[in-house]
């Protein structure tokens, strides 16, 4: 039996840090020495061939062992581990999230009173990882190479990329460390590739305030408010990054249209430390609903809200009026084996309240008046886009019966997810046609009430997130969306 020798990078031996800084500056020290080795360990053999021997580096790891339980504030939701004991976690990017880890190990250090310990992980990094972040190095797929690539680097494991933790269905290994964050190192790195070939900009751009829509026009809206925002040097907006990676400064930056439209196009515009506004055109289905936020909560955003088209469902709606969701009817069938049906979505009072006050502001309408334009009430979310074809009396009856007052194919999947995330998430419509009262979305059904609207529709949702960025964290992330035994990380 041929047993290959195995060439690792330097290890540095485990640390313990009561600086947050200086305990991310070590997760960065030993990511980019594991990572540059991998990268030149496979130019190498890449004009070489098989080098006779395996390559492997790891993901570094930060772990806290605790002996008591810690007395923090009830009110906060994270910064905390559950219970005494050994907690760990791999981490991937440390560069790309070096606010967010010395935001999360701080708090532990405080609320716990210990170090935490910085050192080398026993999980492999995968070759295509490695090298993500180096745009001159692409790696073959299995067969075009001159070896097979496996026999000299790890590569995806998928039997370990999984959401158990979220999921709530993790099981504690043999050396009995609980998991520390949300997403093992591996999971964050498949998101991140996702995440740059769905929407054609880099994961580095996202920001922390996520814009969800099923309609194009709010993309040339998005843009436009942007530019006002770059001309304004108060705004506190720094960029805009449009598909492709391309990013203005100044209002009247140029942007060159993309050859090929990616699934998902998506645009940031930015403030320092990533408390600007990201908008993600995810098409229509809730599969690109689920495929966006699957990815996009590896980047732990503090809230994402879904601002798109709807079927109105009640005869007093107009064209253009707007519907707030405080409740979901799941009907989309997308997340059924991860969160079942049976598991209630609720809604968020940070959220609905912003929601509400945005509304408000835009329209100048307030209290009963509000009632006017807006209903608050169920959304439901279905996976057939001509639902409206099928025999009536069963969907129908069923609608009637949750007291649903807007269709859609994409609000309960996003709204399901951040709940299943741990994202704030809430749902803020306009709808777009009266299916069940003879009005269909089809050319020339829009009246200038309508298109008004869509106009202020996305102004609204922005105005929502500049409130929630505003907001301390510990307020937004709610224990609502937190289980019995939680990761201490976001």
């Amino acid at each position: 039996m041929n047993h290959q020798s195995i060439l690792t990078p330097h290890a540095p031996h485990p640390e313990a840090f009561r600086d947050p800084k200086k305990a991310v500056a070590q997760l960065i020290k030993i990511y980019e020495q594991s990572t540059d080795f991998l990268c030149k360990k496979f130019m190498e053999t890449m004009q070489n061939g098989h080098p006779g021997h395996r390559y492997r580096a790891f993901y570094p790891q930060i772990r806290i062992t605790t002996t008591s339980f810690a007395k923090v504030d009830s009110r906060l939701s994270f910064g905390h581990v559950s219970s005494p004991g050994s907690h760990a976690t791999t981490i991937t990017r440390p560069d790309l999230f070096r606010n967010y880890l010395e935001q999360q190990i701080g708090l532990l250090i405080e609320n716990h009173d210990v170090a935490v310990g910085i050192g080398i992980s026993e999980t492999p990094i995968p070759v295509h990882f490695a090298v993500a972040n180096d745009a001159s190095i692409s790696v073959p797929q299995d067969g075009a190479a001159e070896f097979t690539l496996r026999d000299v680097f790890d590569v995806p494991d998928l039997s370990t990329t999984n959401d158990d933790i979220v999921n709530g269905t993790y099981k504690v290994g043999k050396e009995g460390r609980e998991p520390l964050a949300p997403f093992t190192a591996q999971r964050v790195d498949y998101s991140l590739a996702r995440l740059s070939h769905y929407t054609a900009t880099d994961p580095i751009h996202f920001q922390n305030h996520v814009l969800f829509t099923n309609y194009q026009f709010y993309v040339s809206e998005f843009e436009a408010y942007a530019r006002t925002q770059l001309a304004d040097p108060k705004s506190g907006y720094t960029s805009f990054v449009s598909t492709g990676n391309i990013e203005i400064t100044d209002a009247d930056g140029h942007i060159e249209p993309t050859i090929k439209t990616p699934q998902m196009p998506t645009y940031h515009l930015k403030k320092p430390d990533g408390g600007g506004i990201t908008l993600v055109n995810i098409g229509v289905g809730p599969s690109n609903a689920k495929t966006a936020t699957d990815h996009i909560a590896v980047l732990r955003p503090h809230a994402w809200i879904m601002v798109g088209h709807c079927a109105g469902l009640r005869n007093s709606q107009s064209l253009g009026d707007f519907v707030l969701a405080h409740a979901y009817l799941r009907e989309d069938r997308v997340l059924d084996d991860d969160l079942p049906v049976w598991i209630p979505v609720p809604a968020l009072a940070e959220i609905q309240i912003a929601l509400e006050a945005a509304v408000a502001e835009v329209t100048e309408l307030k209290g009963y008046d509000l009632k006017q334009i807006m209903r608050t009430g169920t959304v439901a979310s279905v996976d057939n886009r001509n639902w409206e074809l099928r025999e009536q009396e069963g969907p129908v009856q069923r609608l009637s019966q949750s007291r649903a007052v807007a269709l859609d194919m994409e609000s309960a999947t996003i709204a399901a997810n951040g709940f299943r995330f741990r994202v704030p998430y809430g749902t803020l419509l306009c709808v777009s046609d009266k299916p069940l009262h003879g009005e269909l979305k089809l050319p020339g059904m829009a009246s200038d009430f309508y298109t008004t609207q869509v106009a202020r529709h996305l102004m609204i949702g922005i105005k929502a997130m500049e409130t929630l960025s505003e907001m301390p964290l510990e307020r937004i992330h709610s224990r609502k969306l937190r289980s019995f035994h939680e990761t201490a990380f976001l």
